[in-house]
């Protein structure tokens, strides 16, 4: 049953797991974050271009921040958010929103021993207002009831309605939607997401992969349940992120962008520092830098001017990587030091699996494609020294016995 509590502060993500005896020092923040990072290349490993998706709702939840992920149907939008909540554990929810859809399908029924008491409150257990992580499908087709319910939700973690406030737990929350709504009252609600990611379908040069990986079952999640203290102790590690280094690029980045012609409101140039230091964060710095700008993309409301964004600020980012999120980094700087740290962490989940292989088969293909790629992708001069050293592990696990 549902007990009413005191509203956390507006906007704010809970904080279980963090206080006094959670704080973090470098060793302990740089622990949490690699275990996160772990945990989401795990969520990714199997599917095909949407290791991007996975990473950027893991930053979204250590951000305090929502995400919209917006492309066709059938291009495992679903699939990538519930991988990745399995990895984080905790309450996840997952539900495809209608023209029909009714309040108490999301939000719980009245609580009928209350009603008989004169008072009108919600039972929420299971319910989206518990979640940890949520997933709303179709987010764009709720009523408007549904959206003014879930907008307090999503705006300040607390859930109203009749006489129930509840303060919810959660992380982060995911829309999806086909396309964009052209309704300008939508675009407001949709507003509310700060960032977003736009998804194609599998390009045809990576079909063979795509069906191969879907002749393979779904991992089990590693370790269901016990990452959420560590998601927690990077948010408010987050918070308390130093970003005063990083201003004066963040500003003259949001000018650029807004003179290039990218929309970006003063909520959303505000809340964009939050992407920036849980990107810190998740490469194990309680410092941002200009490492960490490859997020700015993300708050550009229309693939094409994400697009435009990344173009825009080519400069800024080109240094930009990140450990933990390698694929999200690459995607949106396209930076070398990006690259670099991607194919540094395939080629050695590759070799991993190369050495932990039954007698017989043979994995080189796959070994020889990454070597591929690092040569295309690098002069051998200007080869990262740990890049330069994961190329020779492979060259000797190619080379003929």
């Amino acid at each position: 049953m549902t007990e009413t509590s005191t509203s956390p502060t507006a906007g704010t993500p809970p904080t279980a797991g963090t206080g006094p005896a959670a704080t973090t020092g470098p060793a302990a923040l740089a622990a949490d974050a690699g275990l996160i990072g772990a945990a989401v290349a795990a969520a990714g490993r199997g599917m095909i271009d949407r290791e991007t998706v996975a990473e950027v709702v893991t930053l979204c939840a250590v951000a305090g921040e929502h995400l919209l992920v917006v492309g066709a149907p059938g291009t495992a939008k679903s699939e990538a958010v519930r991988r990745v909540a399995g990895q984080l554990g905790g309450r996840y929810f997952e539900y495809l929103l209608g023209r029909f859809t009714e309040p108490n399908e999301l939000f719980g029924p009245v609580d009928l021993r209350r009603l008989r008491e004169g008072r009108v409150e919600f039972e929420t257990a299971g319910m989206l207002p518990e979640a940890d992580i949520a997933f709303l499908d179709e987010v764009f087709l709720g009523s408007t009831a549904v959206l003014n319910t879930l907008l307090g939700l999503l705006n300040e973690r607390v859930f109203r309605r009749g006489g129930t406030v509840l303060a919810s737990p959660l992380r982060v929350c995911v829309g999806a939607a086909n396309h964009l709504p052209d309704d300008p009252a939508l675009a407001a609600f949709a507003d509310r997401f700060l960032a977003r990611v736009f998804v194609e379908p599998v390009a045809d040069a990576r079909l063979e992969e795509l069906l191969e990986a879907g002749r393979r079952p779904a991992a089990a999640p590693a370790r269901p349940g016990d990452l959420l203290g560590a998601v927690d102790r990077l948010a408010a590690a987050a918070r308390d992120c130093d970003l005063d280094e990083v201003t004066p690029l963040l500003g003259a980045a949001l000018r650029r962008l807004r003179g290039a012609g990218v929309p970006v409101s003063d909520r959303r140039a505000v809340r964009s520092q939050k992407l920036v230091a849980a990107a810190a964060v998740l490469d194990g710095r309680s410092t941002a830098s200009a490492r960490d700008l490859w997020v700015l993309p993300l708050i550009a409301p229309t693939a094409d001017t994400q697009t435009l964004a990344r173009d825009t600020l080519a400069d800024l980012i080109e240094k930009a990587a990140n450990r933990s999120l390698v694929h999200a980094a690459e995607e949106l700087s396209r930076s070398t030091a990006a690259r670099a740290e991607r194919l540094a962490r395939t080629g050695t989940a590759l070799l991993t699996e190369h050495r932990g292989l039954p007698a017989g088969r043979d994995s080189r293909l796959r070994l020889e494609a990454a070597l591929r790629e690092i040569d295309a992708g690098f002069d051998p001069a200007d080869l990262p020294a740990a890049l330069a050293g994961i190329r020779a592990e492979l060259v000797a696990a190619v080379a003929p016995s």
